[in-house]
């Protein structure tokens, strides 16, 4: 006998989708908090949709997590390789984060030490000024996430890295993050901050202002800068 709450084959869809929608919307105007504004939140919530009938028709319990963390990860996968379907992105925000990361990798292997925002715009001989604004364009622009390192965003693949026929790929996604989580832990410590608030706590820029007492866009300023330091240090895990 299936037990109450037990997902398998039998599953109705319909109640499932019913079921996890305010799911689908959550996720939805999370991404959208860091998307401009011409992305219409009804694209991302469609997207969704459709990753949680993946989730519906690919859900196995005995693999050891919920259904929802489960379809967390395909909804969210859905949504963001739709935006990197439609990339919004101009050439020269690409070009100047490129540019930002390798003047951060250069100046923190001279000095030996995190740089701060003063020394990477005397680097890119820019202003303040528009060095932040390079900043929250290039952060608004596009999806700037963990998965840009070269790992998905979503901290909790573990369920779907089980199903993996490659065992050595499994290997290295391990020692990736554990090496992702150690970098973290070496990022000044506002920085560090509005990531686990932003991916762990998945409070919005706003919110995070807030518990920082900043604008929302310097916590984006602050979000992006964050990034591009890790892949700045991360470099050698991009292929």
């Amino acid at each position: 006998m299936v037990k109450a709450n037990t997902y398998n084959v039998q599953i109705d869809k319909s109640a499932l989708l019913e079921q996890h929608t305010v799911l689908v919307k959550r996720i939805a105007y999370h991404l959208l908090a860091r998307l401009p504004a011409s992305v219409i939140v009804d694209d991302l919530i469609q997207s969704g949709m459709i990753g949680l009938l993946e989730a519906a028709n690919n859900f196995d319990a005995t693999k050891g997590a919920s259904f929802e963390t489960f379809a967390g990860i395909r909804i969210r996968g859905a949504m963001l390789d739709e935006i990197r379907r439609g990339d919004w992105t101009p050439r020269s925000v690409h070009k100047n984060s490129r540019m930002v990361s390798e003047a951060i990798k250069a100046l923190e292997a001279e000095l030996g030490r995190d740089v701060t925002d003063i020394e990477v715009a005397e680097k890119l001989d820019i202003s303040l000024n528009e060095y932040h604004h390079i900043l929250s364009e290039v952060s608004s622009g596009k999806i700037i996430g963990i998965d840009d390192l070269g790992v998905s965003e979503d901290v909790i693949q573990s369920f779907e890295d089980k199903n993996s026929n490659d065992p050595y790929e499994d290997i290295e996604q391990i020692i990736f993050k554990k090496a992702l989580a150690e970098c973290i832990t070496t990022l000044p410590e506002r920085e560090a901050l509005v990531l686990s608030l932003y991916y762990d706590e998945e409070l919005n820029l706003r919110e995070i202002g807030q518990v920082l007492d900043v604008s929302e866009s310097r916590v984006s300023q602050i979000h992006s800068q964050a990034l591009h330091r890790l892949k700045a240090r991360m470099q050698s895990w991009q292929s």
